[in-house]
This record gives structure tokens, C-alpha cells and sequence, in this order.
């Protein structure tokens, strides 16, 4: 079994720990009313746009998302909240840097051993769910839970929507799929974004996702016998039908959402075997972006 499958398995499990300890990490992490900007790259990106969606729809306050390397200096936020697996990413840690005794800074890793730990005004560890595979799978969903629980917007139902994940079999002929939109709503969008980078960075499969809505402006034309759209979250009404008009396979999101991407997660493995390829072995991607400091 490669690592990625060994670490998206123990996902109720980090799941159930990340709520656990929501509440003794309150400190570290916004407070009603504070205005907030979460920011990440790659999957941790994905994460914060799902984040601050949830964080704003709830009522706490006015959250933005960015990549790290596109935050906007002119703005001014209460609080900061960098995710960062590795705790070495450039781009955060410059980020980190530059909002030091301007901004207060919290920080979501896995590795207390980082120079994370030294950049945020506020560290919160989360070393249970670290990994030693490259494609991020039970960090970032075990860092949304943390942020959900501290909105209080997680539930045992959850954990147990997890744990269906993992042993429901996927769709039949999913994984001989030639290519697999997916769609979001809210806070799923940025669920959908990570489906596909998935896909992408495990199987090499030709992956989009989009906002619900937008799916019926001009991407749906892909849609034909050998592809699929599914769906994180509730449908808009009647599109499920318009793409079963189109001969695409239809995949309904009938658990949590961070669920169903528990079941994408899987996805990409399985098609990654059926393509021959290892999923621990991502082609051109490294487990950190370090980027080497240009000469003074």
C-alpha cells in the first residue's frame, strides 16, 4: 500500500482528534468579529478558500482567501491564518515575514521542527496528521476540521460520513473516466479546486472544476459518454439532468463534503493503478516548494 493510501485511511480518526483540540487552540485562531485573510499554496490554498467561505457564511466575520504569493499589502486584516504542511514553503514564510509586528499571524502546520514555528505570532501543530507522501490528503482535511469545529460547524456525523467514504465502493466505470469536472457551491468550491488537483497530481487525469452555476456557461460542452461531473454538495436544480443529457456520468454528493473528497482522494488512486503510475512518485511536484534565494 503507497503512503498516500495509508494516510487518507486515518482521516475520520485525525478528524475526530482536530475537533478535540479546537477548542484549547481558541486562542490561536480568529475570534468572532476579527477580520481575517487565510492564506496557503496548492492544496492549502484550496483549504483557505473553503475556510474563509465558511468563516463569512456563518456570520464570524469578513474572511478573504489567497495564495500566499498574492496577498494584498494594501488591505489591513486583524489576524493572518498561513496553512502550511511542511512549514518551510517560501512563499508563507516570506509572507509571514513581512506582516511580522504589522498583522497577527497564526499558523497551521504539521512539523513543529520548521521555521514556521519562529515566523507566526500564533503556532498551531497538528503533527498527528502529518505525512510522508507528497500529495496532500489527511493534513488539509484535518486542518478544515480544525476550522470548522472552531466555528462550530463540525459534528460527529462528519467523522462517521468519513469513515463511509473509505469503505463505500465508487461509482462503477469511474475509473476508466477520460475526464472528471468538479463542482462546488459556498465553501465547496474550494472542496471542488482540491478534487481536482487530486486528480491531477496523483493520476495525471484531466481534471476542471467550477462553481456549480458557472458549469452551465460553457464548460458543460466537454461533458459526453466518458466523462463525469461530480458533485461536492448540493446540485443547483436540474443540472444533474442536463449533464445525464449530455451521455457524462453524473456523481451525486451524498455525504459531507469533506467526505465526498475523501472519496476523489480515492479516486485518484485508483485511477493512478489502473494507469500504472505511483502515486507516492507525482511527476514534477516536490512534498515542499523551497525556492532558492537569487544572489544579492
Amino acid at each position: 500500500m503507497t503512503h498516500v493510501e495509508n494516510e487518507l485511511m486515518t482521516q475520520p480518526e485525525c478528524w475526530a482528534r482536530a475537533a478535540e483540540q479546537a477548542e484549547g487552540h481558541g486562542a490561536a485562531l480568529p475570534a468572532p468579529g476579527e477580520r481575517v485573510a487565510v492564506v496557503g499554496c496548492g492544496t492549502s490554498l484550496f483549504m483557505a478558500q473553503a475556510a474563509a467561505a465558511l468563516r463569512e457564511q456563518s456570520g464570524q466575520g469578513e474572511t478573504d482567501a489567497f495564495a500566499a504569493s498574492e496577498f494584498p499589502h494594501g488591505r489591513t486584516y486583524d489576524r493572518v491564518v498561513a496553512l502550511t504542511r511542511s512549514g518551510t514553503t517560501t512563499e508563507v514564510l516570506e509572507l509571514l515575514g513581512r506582516l511580522r509586528g504589522r498583522t497577527r499571524t497564526t499558523a497551521v502546520t504539521a512539523d513543529p521542527r520548521t521555521p514556521v514555528m519562529d515566523c507566526a505570532d500564533d503556532v498551531v501543530v497538528l503533527d498527528f496528521a502529518d505525512e510522508r507522501s507528497v500529495v496532500q490528503t489527511r493534513f488539509a482535511t484535518t486542518a478544515l476540521t480544525l476550522l470548522r469545529a472552531h466555528l462550530g460547524l463540525h459534528s460527529d456525523a462528519v467523522v462517521a460520513d468519513a469513515a463511509t467514504a473509505l469503505k463505500t465502493p465508487l461509482p462503477e466505470g469511474l475509473v476508466d473516466g477520460t475526464q472528471f469536472t468538479f463542482l462546488g457551491r459556498g465553501w465547496t468550491v474550494g472542496l471542488a479546486c482540491e478534487a481536482a488537483l487530486k486528480m491531477r497530481e496523483a493520476s495525471l487525469a484531466w481534471t476542471e472544476a467550477y462553481p456549480a452555476m458557472e458549469y452551465r456557461h460553457g464548460p458543460i460542452s466537454i461533458a459526453t459518454r466518458g466523462t463525469a461531473t461530480w458533485m461536492l454538495g448540493d446540485a443547483p436544480d436540474g443540472l444533474a439532468e442536463q449533464v445525464g443529457a449530455t451521455g457524462a456520468l453524473w456523481v451525486a454528493g451524498a455525504l459531507d463534503p469533506l467526505a465526498e473528497l475523501v472519496r476523489v482522494q480515492r479516486l485518484a488512486v485508483a485511477v493512478a493503478a489502473a494507469r500504472g503510475l505511483d502515486p507516492d512518485r507525482p511527476r514534477h511536484l516536490t512534498r515542499s516548494v523551497i525556492l532558492r534565494q537569487s544572489a544579492q
